[in-house]
């Protein structure tokens, strides 16, 4: 049976969330041009195909979170400080990834705003597996302290409470016409 470090199931796991944060922003384009074009069958197939990207980015955050606090604190956080990495706040924050990502779904909004109603259960399952992706990062910050220390980037800050805002500004681009239902889900999803 094949081992793997500590630090390889970490890197592999976000990696893999990474691959699956691409494919969710080329689905969520080719969404928003169907949509534009009237195309709601295949706007359809690309929303369900974000989702399922969605979810697929919660889990593989949830796995990458199967280490134990302790190999975390011994291995895995001093691994994304200097030396390692040339930046003194280190953060996921940083990637393309995540810039394009946030632009895609401001560019979005007024789109999600709008929807067809043949499209607004697709649009709730988005949006659940959005705020399981949510839950699922903050479990995983949690399980590593971030209820009682900040995190990489924001040393000064409740990590946990950082990403509670994250996800609050997140609802409000892809969930604009139900701002309150998503937060309050997020809320229930949290406790």
């Amino acid at each position: 049976m094949l081992k793997l470090t500590p630090q390889e199931i970490w890197q592999g796991f976000h990696w893999s969330f990474f691959i699956n944060i691409q494919g969710l922003i080329i689905c969520l384009r080719r969404f928003g041009l169907e949509l534009i074009d009237g195309n709601l069958q295949e706007a359809r197939t690309e929303l369900k195909t974000a989702t399922k990207l969605m979810l697929a980015s919660g889990a593989s955050m949830e796995l990458a979170g199967s280490l134990s606090p302790e190999l975390y604190e011994a291995e895995i956080r001093p691994s994304m400080m200097p030396p390692h990495v040339k930046s003194h706040d280190f953060s996921g924050l940083m990637s393309w990834e995540h810039s394009v990502l946030i632009k895609v779904w401001k560019q979005l909004r007024p789109h999600f705003a709008n929807l067809p109603t043949e499209l607004k259960s697709e649009h709730q399952a988005f949006v659940d597996a959005y705020l399981y992706l949510a839950k699922s990062h903050r479990a995983v910050c949690q399980k590593f302290g971030g209820e009682e220390a900040g995190s990489l980037r924001f040393e000064r800050s409740c990590a946990v409470d950082v990403l509670d805002a994250f996800a609050r500004s997140r609802c409000q681009f892809i969930n604009p016409e139900n701002l309150e239902g998503c937060l309050t889900q997020r809320r229930r999803g949290a406790e």
